[in-house]
């Protein structure tokens, strides 16, 4: 695995230490969603710019799956606003 591929994992990483630190009733949770998204989306450029089919899979699945997280956050936001 080459940078790129442990730069995309370290990203995965950094999401779920951000998850844990913004945890609570007083959260910023638009915060959250954005550095979620920035994290994620940086996650998998890095994932495909490794150029190993391993660390493109393991990369673009589990920050897919933080982007997903994120995705459904801003969307639970919404509703609950309207």
């Amino acid at each position: 695995m080459n940078k790129y591929g442990l730069l995309s994992l370290l990203m995965v990483i950094i999401n779920l230490i951000v998850f844990f630190i913004l945890k609570g009733p007083e959260a910023n949770v638009y915060v959250g969603i954005i550095l979620f998204s920035t994290l994620s989306i940086a996650g998998i450029v890095l994932a495909i710019l490794s150029q190993k089919w391993y660390s493109i899979t393991a990369g673009v699945i589990l920050n897919g799956g933080v982007l997903i997280f994120a995705f459904f956050l801003l969307l639970s936001l919404g509703i609950s606003e309207s």
